[in-house]
């Protein structure tokens, strides 16, 4: 039985802070890491899609400590191919959530005087004013762009992976890496991070070169894949312009639970509850998640929340993802059938030319995408679903859920297919087996549990997938007019 990365999962492992010093002295000057004491927050854990990598997945091994232990295996299986989905790095916020962001400001700035310290925070200050002062650095050029936080988690992930995989990411192999990317500047940048940190892998103290001028090339744009939800006609109708589709994120924004969060932190920042609405407190929330994140402050913005708000709003985030990515709609996952099958056919044809004792002519592939790209293809494997779907009106009974959308996609999440070549010294038998990774963690089968299983059977299990899914079929416009709006 394979014993692969799996057994690295017990391993003894650093600290997020220890990851930074250990990766310090093989990067140039220029691509400085976190502070040996990241700032962190009570409410970290609770931003969904804006959360940061270490914080939905604490105590990563660094880079030696994978490279000691890479590739443990018994049985004589050797890793022959990896397909990678990867999420885009820490980014800017949207102009979208900028420009709600001001609003916000201009209301701050407007309000009345607080009256009888009624608007104080525990330390006294009154917070509305605190924030009506505090300069908005967010700037309409930034619209979703990747930071340098974000180039930082690309490099890291990179050296991590090189590491681990070490026969994978070869020199030798180099020149046959595949990058795929969405057209969108944050995955392209991310792609081009990457390739950076396996440079210094490589290569380590010196500058990398442009990426134009490395073997293997710059990313390709490839937005079919990346992007399919945006080429499925059945998605863009029923759900992304439907103005029923996301029933439930509206209910829950006027339900008691948000309800109360308005009161509270209308009476917080002293400011009439009535020019308040729940997308200017999420934009609240999200903006001290944003600090956190890009500058690694702790801002005021955090202190207009407690845990119990940040629950709640962590759960108005999921409530879309599930319906607009998620399992709510059927549309949703079946979408992204066409990019599934690609990975298998990636390594159907690893393993053809292995069978002929030919080199695997693509290694490594690696493909930079979106939250929205991984959260369906998890959605269409059969990850953390529910056994009730998420609604406006079960939020307590979801306390346990299994789908939340920061533990699975934060920012620089990951997705890997291990190809492995198995040979048994006992018979003359060779086999084929897969690992799966979900953010460098071993995933277990969703319907096994197990950690590895043959290659043969995966395809067995997601066969009406991989036969039976046809993209065009799938997402063609159901025969009928509609008059529905965009969100």
């Amino acid at each position: 039985m394979l014993r692969g990365p799996s057994s690295l999962v017990g391993a003894s492992v650093a600290p997020a802070a220890a990851l930074a010093v250990a990766l310090l002295s093989s990067l140039s000057r220029c691509d400085l890491l976190e502070s040996e004491q990241p700032v962190v927050s009570v409410l970290s854990p609770y931003f969904g899609t804006k959360t940061r990598y270490e914080d939905a997945n604490p105590g990563l091994p660094d880079a030696e400590v994978l490279r000691r232990g890479a590739e443990r295996l018994e049985d004589a299986c050797t890793p022959v191919q990896l397909v990678a989905l990867i999420r885009h790095g820490t980014r800017y916020p949207t102009a979208k959530q900028i420009a709600k962001l001001r609003h916000l400001h201009r209301l701050l700035q407007s309000r009345a005087p607080a009256l009888g310290g009624s608007g104080a925070d525990d330390d006294g200050r009154d917070l509305g004013a605190v924030l009506a002062r505090r300069p908005l650095w967010y700037a309409d050029w930034m619209d979703g762009q990747l930071v340098e936080k974000g180039r930082q988690d690309m490099r890291q992930l990179a050296l991590r992976m090189a590491s681990r995989f070490p026969a994978l990411f070869s020199r030798e192999n180099y020149g046959r890496l595949r990058l795929i990317t969405s057209s969108k500047h944050r995955c392209v940048d991310s792609g081009d991070a990457f390739l950076q940190g396996l440079w210094q892998h490589h290569h380590p103290g010196l500058p990398a070169p442009d990426v134009a001028d490395m073997e293997c090339g710059p990313p390709r744009i490839n937005d079919k894949l990346m992007r399919f939800f945006d080429h499925c006609e059945k998605f863009l109708t029923e759900v992304e312009k439907n103005t029923t589709a996301l029933y439930h994120v509206e209910a829950f924004k006027n339900g008691p639970e948000m309800q109360k969060i308005l009161n509270k932190v209308a009476a917080t920042l002293q400011v009439p509850v009535n020019n308040l609405n729940a997308d200017l407190i999420q934009v609240a929330f999200f903006t001290c998640s944003f600090d956190l994140a890009i500058k690694g402050v702790k801002s005021p913005w955090c202190d207009v929340f407690d845990v119990d708000d940040a629950k709640v709003l962590e759960y108005l985030n999921d409530l879309k993802q599930y319906w607009k990515r998620g399992y709510g709609y059927t549309i949703n996952s079946r979408s992204s059938c066409t990019l599934f099958q690609d990975i298998f056919q990636h390594m159907d044809k690893a393993v053809a030319e292995k069978q002929r004792s030919q080199p695997v002519s693509s290694p490594v592939i690696l493909q930079f995408g979106h939250a929205e790209t991984l959260l369906p293809l998890l959605s269409l494997m059969g990850y953390f679903k529910d056994k009730e779907p998420l609604t406006a009106y079960n939020y307590k009974e979801q306390t346990h859920r299994k789908f939340r959308s920061g533990h699975i996609v934060p920012y620089a999440s990951n997705l890997m297919f291990v190809l492995y070549h198995c040979e048994n010294a006992k018979t003359p038998k060779e086999e084929f087996q897969v690992q799966m990774l979900l953010n460098e963690k071993v995933l277990p089968l969703a319907y096994s549990q197990e950690t590895v299983c043959l290659y043969e059977d995966l395809k067995t299990h997601y066969k009406d997938i991989l036969q039976d899914c046809h993209t065009s079929e799938e997402c063609a416009s159901p025969k009928m007019n509609t008059t529905s709006d965009e969100l």
